[in-house]
């Protein structure tokens, strides 16, 4: 057993009542008290925690509970050989919550000689240098006019040194190629939430391991990236805290509102924003008001709703006025996929362009639900010029799509996969709109398919939208373990006109395709025409 006074008293606040908790935080305390504090083969090393929490009182601002709570297990280490017991850790709250003010104490405190590692080089790592600077500049500025610490530090405008440990503390923007081969201690990664892949965490993690009880912090707030770095790194916690993985070396440090319903009671708060927790300190006390000032202007400005309840209580929201689903709807679309054997099924095509993407895909129903079993084109020239951040390769990998080095994307990929599903499914009819299909037409007709036509496809979004929501909410669409697909769907903008119809749009007109969505609604439109919910039937069950 193993104990340390501010991990006990931010337990007891929970426990008696003083603060509220969210649902990952309530999992994080079980979680440690099942699995951490029960062994014995590790310690806290409190007095450089004490040194830590007087540097930071000294220097910066007086420490909350959360905050002495969080950094204790900084400062958590093996007894056989002092090593740190959580490398990582994941800081996701609301905006406001201090995050960066937290870093910036730890990243000083890291290249002092009260921690006392040399050469314990720090990287601050931010999409925009705006931001990477945010810590940076904050330590920067703290040393400015303090004789003891401009002793101890050596700034620059590009990077700031520990004269005793001669650890470095430098910022850099989440482009790889400007990664200068710091041998690094501690890599801070900051504004996870728009990073779309592990790319940049890869670059800077690769330096670490040659410094002595090296760290990682991942810090950020919810955003609008599904799929992305940020909801892989909550399933990785959500695996630890349900002790699914026990040997992960993270600490994730969640908060957020449990339901979107709580927005609307100020005292559940303090679940996203742990500073709103009573007693409020003055810089808490102000943000508060601030908040609640733009929560009631929410009456008169609704279309707000989606950044207040996204930032201020971390929980990520969709405007199902300017989306097709919900995420988590979204994600009910990866279900097993049923034998498809004796089904009936109507094809679907869509390319915006012959020089980037092409779609194509089947409709099934079975048993009142939808499945859609689709197939991707995508022109090697198009992903060399227009940088998607997604991971193109892996979908290739997974045969999702197929990448081809073509100056256009040649109609004989399309034909080819439909001739390949006619031979399994007995497809008889593909439908796309007039404009595209007209291209692929003549060598669809050769071989014997079928062809509808969609003269106005914007007017079939209007006339299916109602139908399309309601097989989302209601989960009655299977795209199987499909990751591509998902994001097809989750890039449609939802545009509702004047005249209150709908219309299906890219949210990004060069890197959030949408093509397989597209092709999906032209098989839809025709479903009802040649769709059945068939049964299954076999040779045995037939009287000669």
């Amino acid at each position: 057993m193993i104990s340390n006074k501010y991990v006990d008293d931010y337990i007891q606040l929970y426990e008696t009542g003083k603060i509220k908790l969210n649902k990952e935080r309530v999992l994080l305390i079980k979680y440690l008290k099942k699995n951490v504090l029960s062994r014995g083969d590790l310690y806290f090393d409190e007095k450089m925690h004490e040194n830590y929490i007087k540097f930071t009182e000294k220097w910066y601002f007086i420490m909350e509970p959360f905050q002495k709570f969080v950094t204790a297990f900084v400062f958590l280490f093996y007894k056989k050989d002092n090593s740190v017991f959580y490398e990582q850790f994941l800081i996701l709250m609301a905006r406001g919550a201090g995050k960066n003010g937290l870093i910036s104490t730890l990243c000083h405190f890291f290249i002092s000689l009260l921690h006392g590692i040399p050469k314990y080089n720090i990287s601050i790592v931010a999409n925009s240098e705006l931001q990477a600077k945010t810590s940076f500049r904050e330590v920067y500025d703290s040393i400015e006019g303090k004789e003891v610490l401009e002793k101890m530090f050596y700034r620059t405008k590009v990077e700031i040194l520990g004269n005793d440990t001669k650890s470095i503390l430098q910022y850099h923007t989440s482009n790889a190629g400007t990664k200068d081969g710091l041998r690094d201690g501690c890599v801070i990664y900051d504004e996870i939430h728009q990073y779309e892949n592990f790319d940049v965490v890869n670059v800077f993690s690769s330096g670490l391991g040659k410094v002595p009880n090296a760290r990682e912090f991942f810090i950020g707030t919810e955003g609008y990236v599904r799929e992305g770095f940020l909801d892989k790194m909550k399933e990785r916690a959500m695996n630890i805290l349900e002790g699914k993985d026990l040997d992960d070396p993270l600490f994730p440090f969640i908060c957020k509102i449990d339901d979107p319903k709580e927005m609307d009671n100020p005292e559940m708060w303090e679940k996203a924003n742990p500073m709103f927790s009573e007693p409020r300190s003055t810089y808490a006390a102000g943000l508060f008001k601030k908040v609640l000032a733009q929560f009631k202007q929410l009456a008169n400005n609704p279309g707000n709703r989606e950044e207040f309840i996204t930032k201020r209580m971390n929980l990520p929201e969709v405007d199902l006025a300017k989306s097709v689903a919900t995420w988590d709807d979204i994600l009910a679309t990866d279900r097993p996929v049923p034998d498809l054997k004796h089904r009936t099924c109507v094809g679907g095509l869509d390319f915006a362009s012959i020089k980037d993407f092409a779609a194509v895909g089947l409709l099934f129903k079975v048993d009142e639900e939808y499945i859609w079993k689709t197939h991707s084109f995508v022109r090697k020239g198009f992903l060399d010029t227009v940088k998607l951040k997604v991971p193109i390769k892996q979908w290739e990998k997974d045969g999702l799509l197929t990448i081809v080095d073509e100056p256009v994307i040649d109609v004989r990929h399309i034909v080819n996969w439909f001739v390949e599903m006619r031979e399994q499914y007995g497809l008889t009819k593909i439908v796309a709109d007039t404009f595209r299909l007209d291209l692929v037409k003549t060598a669809l007709e050769a071989e014997g398919f079928e062809l509808v036509f969609i003269r106005n496809p914007r007017a079939i979004h209007s006339l299916l939208a109602p139908r399309v929501e309601t097989m989302f909410a209601k989960h009655k669409i299977i795209f199987g373990d499909n990751q591509l697909m998902r994001w097809y769907t989750n890039n449609v903008y939802v545009q509702t006109k004047k005249d209150g119809n709908k219309e299906y749009l890219k949210k990004d007109e060069f890197r959030r395709k949408t093509d397989g969505f597209q092709a999906f609604i032209h098989a839809l439109f025709e479903a009802d025409n040649v769709l059945q919910d068939d049964v299954d039937f076999f040779l045995d069950d037939i009287d000669f």
